[in-house]
């Protein structure tokens, strides 16, 4: 660590003003980069010299969270497009340039270099992200609503909704509009627009509206019928975003896995398919 250009010693105490430098050695920065794993499946659905859109599965986690970590999607990534592991400013990270939970499956996005890394992370943080979920929550929700709930963290794993009108310290403003598709007994499957994308954002909101996804017992949601693998129903199927590069608008889509596409089918029947090919 250095202050105002001097190497620190240890116990010196900081003026108002002055310039705090950290330095992170060579190696520890190599050790933290995910480990490439070619043995790891990847489905990549859009790919140019500035970025990958992959398809994430659900029960993988996106990326380590240690030097070391293995199994991740940014495993699986960097084995194929080893520039991916210098773009992000976290080495951890791999490139990817947001976030799903590790049961949620579906587009995510990651950036070939550092420049089109904070591009995207840039356009992320000002709201130019269009995302679409697909879930399957329980009760029966209106044909339409939204939630304009502020988040804010309830621990480090959790979050929880607050008023419209709260003044919290620490809460983030967020909006996620949904439509009903299709609807069984005691469950329906939910189409959810965003373009805020906090942590858990979709899960807080439909739970916060009276109906948690199914297999989501953090926030309350119904177990998964009996046979079922995997946590909480959500599907990532869609992202529109602006191209790192030149601006221009891109939009990915992903399928919903089949296991999940027959879970679904199961609990609402199947007529919501020809729906979401549609539109």
């Amino acid at each position: 660590m250095r202050v105002d250009g001097r190497r620190a010693v240890k116990g010196r105490l900081l003026a108002v003003g002055a310039t705090v430098e950290l330095e992170r050695a060579p190696e520890a920065i190599e050790e933290r980069r995910p480990v490439p794993q070619p043995e790891l499946p990847l489905e990549v659905a859009y790919s140019d010299d500035a970025l990958v859109a992959m398809v994430k599965p659900f029960g993988m986690p996106t990326h380590p969270l240690r030097g070391g970590e293995r199994g991740t999607l940014a495993n699986a990534l960097v084995a194929r497009f080893p520039e991916c592991a210098a773009a992000s400013d976290d080495p951890r990270e791999g490139g990817v340039a947001h976030r799903l939970d590790a049961d949620t499956s579906g587009v995510l996005l990651a950036a070939r270099s550092p420049d089109d890394w904070r591009a995207l992370r840039r356009a992320f943080a000002s709201g130019q992200v269009d995302k679409e979920y697909w879930a399957l929550v329980d009760g029966a929700p209106p044909d339409e609503g939204e939630v304009r709930a502020p988040l804010a963290h309830a621990g480090a794993k959790k979050m929880r909704a607050l008023d419209e009108d709260s003044l919290e310290l620490r809460s983030r403003q967020a909006r996620t509009r949904f439509e009903t598709l299709a609807r069984g007994d005691g469950a329906a499957l939910v189409r959810a627009f965003t373009s805020t994308g906090r942590m858990h954002q979709v899960r807080v909101h439909l739970a916060h509206a009276g109906h948690p996804l199914y297999g989501d017992a953090l926030y309350g949601g119904p177990p998964l019928p009996a046979g079922a693998s995997g946590g909480h129903v959500l599907h990532a199927a869609r992202i529109t975003f602006p191209h790192p590069r030149d601006g221009r608008r891109l939009t990915i889509a992903a399928p919903l896995p089949p296991e999940r596409a027959a879970l679904i089918a199961s609990l609402v029947g199947s007529d919501w398919l020809n729906h979401l090919r549609n539109g």
